[in-house]
This record gives C-alpha cells, structure tokens and sequence, in this order.
C-alpha cells in the first residue's frame, strides 16, 4: 500500500500548473523534478485573437496591452525531464482561463477643499494610472506598489481631468471623466473646454455640474450664442454637450453660454456667462475663395481639393490649402499688378469683400465677420461665382487731369476730369466704391464758408467720405474745379457708371 500511495504522489507532482499572477498574466507551476515551457499560446475577446507573449522564468506577460475586463484562455506546454518522463509522458499541457481584472474609479465627481489634493479613489487597487487633460492626452504613470487611491495633479478651483486606473501595468482601459468642485458651493459645474480658450467653429462644449442636472438648471436648457449653432444633449445625469451643427458658431464668432445665478462656474464672467473664441479664418484662404468666386483680378488654383461641405471649408478657412494665384487677364494696369499682394489684407481684398457683401444683400463694409465667412464658405460650396467681372479706375491728377476705366483685361472708357480745388483737394490713394447711386443731391458748404445744394447730381460712385465719381456739366474739363469729387462729362460719367459697383477700386494719383 506504501508503494501505491509514493506513485501516486509521484504521479501527482509530475502534473505542471497554471495559475494567476499578482503582476504578470500567469504562472506556470513546474512539475516534481522540474522543466522547460515549450510553448504558451494566448487568446483574448470574443473573437478568441491571438495576443503576443513572452516568458520571463515561470511568469507569462503579455507583449501587448490587454483591455481590462477582457477574458483571456491560456495555453502552456511543459516539457518533463527525461528521467520522469516515462512515468507521465514527455509533456504536459495546462490551460487557464481569467478575466483581466477592471479597476474604475469609486467617484467622478469629486469635492476638493482650497489647496487640497485631487484623490482619485479606484474599485480595485491599480500598479499604473494615465491622466490628462483630454482622453487623447494622457500621461502614463506606473506606481511602485499598487494603491486604491491616487493623487492626481489638478489646477484651479474646479476643473475636468481624465483619469484610468489598470490592476496590471499590461492593461489599457477607458479613461473616465472626473471633475472636481470648490467645497461649499451650492451647485457648481466645470465646462471644456475652460471658458476663454479659442475654440474651432465645431469643437463641443460640455457642461459637468456637481447635482444631477434636473437639480441644478430645472427644465430650462442654457442658451448658447450665436442662436441655432447646435443643440444640447444629455450625457449621463450630470453632463450636458453642445454639439454644433452646420456651419457651428461660425469663423470669427464669439460664443457665450449663459447660467442660472445660483450655479458656480469657474472662468464665467456675470450671471455667469462663459465665453469662447472662435478663431477667424486666414487672410490667404479669403482671398483663395474671393478669386475663386470671380471677386478679385487673379484667379486660385489649389493643390490640395477642398471637400464641398462646411465643415471641411471651415477647416480650410483655418488652415488654408497650399496653391499659386495668377491673373486672369495678360493686359492688366502695372498700378493693378502692384496692388495685389497674396497673404496681405489691404484695400483690395476689402473691396472684394464689399462687393461680395453687397451681391449677397449684406452691408458692404468690408469686414469679414461670422456671417461673411459663412456666406463665402455657403457660396463656394454651391458655385456662387460673380458674373459682373473686374473694374479699376485710374484718376490722374495730372495736366490734363484724367480717368481711365479698365475692365476685364480692357480699357472701356477714358477721357478728361475734374478733381479738387487747393482750399477742398481730392485725397489720393486707394479707395474702394461703398455707396453707388444713380442720381443724388449733393450739399455741403463751400471753402468762403456759403453753403451749396446741387440736386439730380447723375451717376455717383463715392469711394472717399464725400468724394465720389459723377457727372457735372462744367465748360470744360481737365483741371481741378471740384470740392474734392472726381467730375466727368454727363455722356462719360453714364458710361463709367455701370462699371463701378460697391467694391470698386478707385486709384487716385
């Protein structure tokens, strides 16, 4: 019975084992007399995919990061010495089955006295922890001895940091959102990103507050300018995102987010409001969409195509396409030529601006706003090219005095004016068209201090305060006669008059 009983323990400590590891995946057991691991093959998921290994002694680690929850099958073959092989065979093959251990954090919304540590406090004590300020910026960090609270650096009062916690230092898991509040604040809430940062014209806006939501704003939503940007929607019971539509808020926009008073948010400014910027498109990518469209004298050619949505036009409009300018005629003024320059904002690009403005029933100043931008980015995904073509006209103010009126790669009309006297000059430099008019009654009051009033003045184009091109019957022309208007002949004056629009330029020399 003795010789029974030593074979069958000896037959029973020949068996290898596998087993569960505090660090690594797991550990094979060597049977009686020892052995080799020949082989460990390891499946994970749903999917039974193969995950890497590599053995370091009798411990089996993962050469890849496996998601915490996951179940994981393992497979290993020993193999026996010689001596005892006869008894239980060459090879022993042990199996194991586990679920990577999930370490969530106990609480996401946490209260945090002043000058007091952010202490994130996990279901299971973790070996690594990652934080960041976002789920896609997230710092890794491995601690010597695992630990059921981690102290996590934080700034201000309140705030948002993404944090995960992982039992092994081979896992990966979701990083969750946990924002903190000033201790003693009624209801408090956190937005992100952090009020006053600039932000894209679709980035989301989320909302985290300290009660559950129906506790802290009632049924009211808050409103978000500009109007009609988006809509809010509920994430869990305490966090709301605004999620733009659309165009969202706009190039250049300023977008605030209004509060009930009794709610804390940190960064806001009154009842409170919290503002955002949105930062305006790129000169070079205006001038690309006016030359497209037909509002400039040289025309864009893009290396890189611009999908015909708003959002990859805004993203453009950002971070504007690489490409080359050129003229569209080849017979263009040297003046004109020595106008333009790509990148600059100057005159030029103003008028252009104006005259798209004005095509679109928009005030023509000049300036290219939220609701300029969309307009463009609305115009240029639906091939809204202007149709009217190009003007520039030349005043010299030399003797004689004269016009010339170029239009898509030709002259249309010259002849002679009149420009201001010494005590009312015309002022030179580079004006654009802002107010064109078929008939108007000019007034005003004349250098000797006497006052004037000419009604029916024909074909007004004002491009400087009250200096304008128009007709005016003189008995000759040539010379300075005007208080500061460019005066033509009734006959050239209705033939220039169609060609200068809003947004002409007028070069005065």
């Amino acid at each position: 019975m003795l010789v029974v009983a030593a074979g069958a323990i000896a037959i029973s400590s020949a068996s290898a084992s596998l087993t569960s590891d505090p660090s690594a995946l797991a550990r094979v057991g060597m049977p009686l007399g020892g052995g080799t691991i020949e082989s460990v093959s390891v499946l994970g998921g749903r999917t039974d995919r193969a995950i890497p290994v590599e053995v370091r002694g009798d411990q089996i680690w993962p050469r890849v990061k496996i998601p915490a929850g996951e179940r994981v099958s393992i497979e290993a073959v020993v193999k026996r010495p010689g001596w005892i092989s006869w008894l239980s065979g060459k090879t022993d093959r042990v199996y194991l089955t586990l679920v990577a251990p999930v370490a969530a954090p106990t609480r996401t919304y946490l209260t945090v006295g002043h000058g007091q540590p952010l202490r994130v406090a996990f279901t299971h004590p973790v070996a690594a922890v990652t934080y960041g300020p976002s789920a896609s910026q997230l710092r890794h960090l491995s601690l010597g001895t695992p630990a059921a609270e981690v102290t996590v650096p934080h700034a201000g009062i309140a705030g948002t940091v993404w944090a995960a916690g992982t039992a092994r230092t081979w896992e990966s898991t979701r990083p969750s959102a946990i924002s903190w509040f000033p201790a003693g604040a009624a209801t408090a809430a956190v937005a992100s990103p952090a009020p006053g940062t600039r932000i894209g014209p679709t980035t989301p806006i989320t909302l985290t507050f300290s009660k559950p939501i129906s506790a802290a704003l009632g049924k009211s939503l808050p409103p978000v300018s500009p109007s009609g940007s988006g809509t809010w929607q509920q994430v869990g019971s305490h966090t709301l995102v605004f999620r733009p539509s659309g165009f969202g808020y706009g190039l250049g926009a300023t977008v605030t987010v209004g509060l009930p008073a009794g709610v804390a948010l940190p960064g806001a400014t009154g009842d409170p409001i919290a503002t955002w910027h949105v930062g305006p498109g790129s000169t070079v990518r205006l001038q690309q969409l006016l030359a497209s469209l037909g509002y400039l004298p040289v025309t864009f050619s893009s290396s890189t195509p611009i999908a015909d949505t708003p959002g990859a036009q805004e993203v453009a409009a950002i971070h504007p396409p690489s490409g080359s300018f050129s003229w569209r005629w080849s017979n263009v003024p040297s003046a004109l030529r020595g106008i333009w320059r790509a990148g600059v904002a100057g005159e030029m690009t103003r008028g252009a601006v104006m005259a798209f403005e004005n095509s679109q029933g928009m005030v023509p100043d000049g300036v290219p706003g939220p609701q300029v931008w969309k307009a463009l980015i609305n115009a240029a995904v639906h091939g809204q090219r202007s149709t009217f073509g190009y003007t520039f006209v030349q005043v010299s103010e030399g003797s004689p005095e004269t016009e010339s009126t170029w239009h898509d790669g030709r002259t249309v009309e010259s002849g002679p004016v009149n420009t201001g006297i010494a005590a009312a000059p015309t002022a030179q430099g580079l004006f654009a068209v802002f107010e064109h008019a078929p008939s108007v009654t000019m007034s005003g009051t004349n250098p000797d201090g006497s006052h004037y009033s000419d009604p029916g003045v024909p074909w007004v184009s004002y491009f400087n305060g009250g200096d304008a091109l128009h007709g005016f019957i003189r008995a000759s022309y040539g010379f300075p006669q005007s208080l500061g208007c460019v005066e033509m002949p009734y006959s050239e004056a209705a033939s220039v008059y169609p060609y200068t629009p809003i947004g002409t330029l007028v070069d005065v020399t």
